[in-house]
């Protein structure tokens, strides 16, 4: 796994039926949304609102590319942490580890790298714009 450029941001998930397949097991797709909402709520964390920043920047960042592990199943009513921590980061992309974890022990359920990048009102590749970067804590 890459060097860090921050400390991983956790956001806590429960797993309800709708999240999970016939025999009560987290439907795999499932674990991309919760991937979304924990880098979501990083970067919400950080100030960063994506709303706002499209309506005022008229780009946004799009998932360029995923890698996912499955390592073993979480389940109907589990708590999961889900971390997202900026591993590397380019003019134009982000790219970052997340992990789903049971938050009793710990137990890491599922492990992503996901790359997502910047594009403009027209979805060209785009520069991210310097004060994201900044509150990233990256140089701009």
């Amino acid at each position: 796994m890459p060097e860090r450029v921050a400390p991983a941001f956790e956001w806590p998930v429960r797993v309800y039926w709708e999240d999970t397949d016939a025999g009560g097991i987290v439907f795999y797709a499932n674990y991309l949304k919760f991937f979304e909402r924990a880098r979501t709520e990083w970067l919400r964390s950080l100030g960063i609102e994506q709303g706002a920043l499209r309506q005022r920047t008229g780009g946004m960042f799009v998932v360029s590319q995923t890698a996912l592990q499955y390592l073993q199943p979480a389940r109907l009513d589990d708590e999961l942490i889900v971390t997202a921590a900026l591993v590397k980061y380019g003019r134009s992309s982000l790219w970052i580890e997340q992990q789903a974890r049971r938050k009793v022990c710990a137990t890491i359920l599922c492990e992503a790298s996901i790359r997502i990048g910047w594009v403009d009102a027209n979805f060209k590749p785009a520069r991210i714009p310097s004060c994201v970067l900044q509150r990233l804590g990256t140089s701009s």
